[in-house]
């Protein structure tokens, strides 16, 4: 398959999948301490670009590492920011069967910030991108803020079988025949709590 003269982290998101990188199906993958996960080759630059659709394991990297998804290098703790900043309630992830991994002891009324399934960019990254990227361009939705200091990291499961650009619409509640598609990520606003501060 062809290289393409698109420069991934500049021209195109490092977290983008491209069609020389096929499903390799499920296994422990690092990315996610050794958990079964969809595993995905590695070849960004391959063939052309799937702007619509994050690689498996690069999209649960950039979480588990605090890495630009636009990138691919580390954030600091003084330049995260998210351009989905969706304030959601707890309780309102407990209903939705999304909460099962959250805090106990975190009320229901606690706000999140729901970045789903992307990590902080930089702020120079963030500029790039709603400068160039047609999608960001016509999202009425965008709202770039500085990502909280603390956050929470959920699995969005999948079936084993299931390819990689199917994660997102529908995960699928854990159980025994699924495995770790993507991550979500959730920042914490209000309530301060030690056991829930993530290492920056």
């Amino acid at each position: 398959m062809k290289l393409s003269s698109l420069k991934v982290g500049v021209d195109v998101p490092w977290v983008t999948s491209w069609t020389g990188e096929p499903s390799l199906g499920a296994g422990p993958c690092p990315s996610v301490d050794g958990a079964l996960a969809i595993l995905q080759a590695d070849n960004p630059g391959q063939g052309k670009p799937l702007y619509s659709q994050n690689h498996a394991v690069r999209q649960r990297l950039s979480v588990h590492d605090m890495l630009c998804p636009m990138c691919g290098q580390p954030t600091g703790p003084n330049d995260r920011w998210t351009q989905v900043a969706h304030p959601v309630a707890a309780g309102r992830l407990r209903e939705t069967g999304r909460g099962d991994r959250l805090p106990g002891d975190l009320s229901d009324d606690s706000t999140l910030i729901d970045a789903g399934a992307i990590a902080p960019l930089h702020r120079a990254c963030v500029d790039r991108s709603l400068r160039y990227c047609p999608h960001l361009k016509a999202d009425p939705h965008i709202d770039v803020r500085r990502f909280p200091d603390r956050w929470i990291v959920l699995p969005l499961m999948a079936r084993a079988e299931a390819p990689p650009q199917l994660f997102l619409a529908r995960p699928t509640p854990a159980r025994s025949a699924a495995v770790i598609g993507f991550l979500q990520l959730c920042g914490l606003t209000g309530e301060r709590d030690a056991a829930w501060r993530h290492p920056s």
